[in-house]
């Protein structure tokens, strides 16, 4: 590898764990586009592969950060993850099958949709004091499930979606909601990039070096989710308005190849 992938690699890495700390769901969304654009990984797919890897140990770091913080509603993400990890397998063979620039321009419809998400402002301030029934556990399987699916086919933790589901299907508030879908987004991720590597579609030194990036990036947004706990919808709009331009230009790359 070049000095520049070596350090485009860290700087990306470390982008992606920031946003993964601070906003939890959709934070991962760039990973893809920072690989083929600024790293540099010429097939979709091995940046698809590669960036499920870095940012399943990503999210996974910041979920341990968020959990000491107690934002974490354990029960409710993990019946979500586990219900959602057989449907991310299904999502990344699927997707495997697509053909690499057509992939991209799925993603990025998919990206418009992250941040169109990002960018509604929730029905109410929700409820920290949820707790898990058979009720819960019967809304939150299936709308895991159909997530793992998406997940796996676009190669992204599933946050967009993980997020509002939690929220819907529990009323938990939108802070314990971002936190807790850290835990699918790291299965997701993992199964999804296990999945590429079966078929040698994942760059290991590149996931490496994004993975050291993330861990500084992560430490970073999880301290600034806590800073931000007042402003958090503002922040997600921001970024929000970041994924569209992203998702326009990852689309324009796709149909001009």
């Amino acid at each position: 590898m070049t000095v520049y992938e070596i350090v485009s690699a860290l700087m990306s890495g470390l982008v992606v764990g920031a946003l993964l700390g601070l906003f939890g769901g959709g934070g991962s969304v760039l990973a893809t586009p920072l690989l083929l654009y600024v790293v540099g990984i010429d097939d979709p797919h091995v940046a698809i592969g590669t960036s499920a890897a870095a940012v399943a140990v990503n999210a996974a770091i910041s979920l341990l950060g968020h959990g000491r913080g107690g934002r974490v509603k354990w029960p409710c993400a993990t019946v979500f993850a586990g219900a959602g990890l057989l449907g991310s397998f299904l999502g990344s063979s699927l997707a495997k099958a697509v053909d690499g620039q057509r992939l991209l321009l799925f993603f990025a419809a998919a990206m418009a949709a992250i941040a169109l998400s990002m960018l509604r402002r929730p029905k109410s301030d929700g409820d920290p004091d949820v707790h898990i029934t058979l009720p819960l556990i019967m809304k939150l399987a299936p709308l895991g499930v159909l997530t793992g699916v998406a997940a796996g086919f676009f190669g992204i933790g599933g946050g967009f979606l993980i997020v509002p589901g939690l929220m819907a299907a529990t009323g938990m508030t939108l802070a314990n909601a971002a936190a807790s879908s850290l835990l699918s987004v790291s299965v997701f991720g993992a199964a999804t990039s296990l999945n590429y590597a079966v078929s040698g579609q994942v760059n290991w030194p590149i996931a490496l070096l994004f993975i050291l990036g993330g861990l500084g990036g992560g430490a970073l947004g999880v301290r600034g989710a806590g800073l931000l706990a007042g402003h958090v919808v503002l922040a997600r709009r921001l970024f929000a308005g970041l994924v569209l331009l992203v998702a326009a230009y990852v689309a324009w790359r796709a149909l001009a190849a």
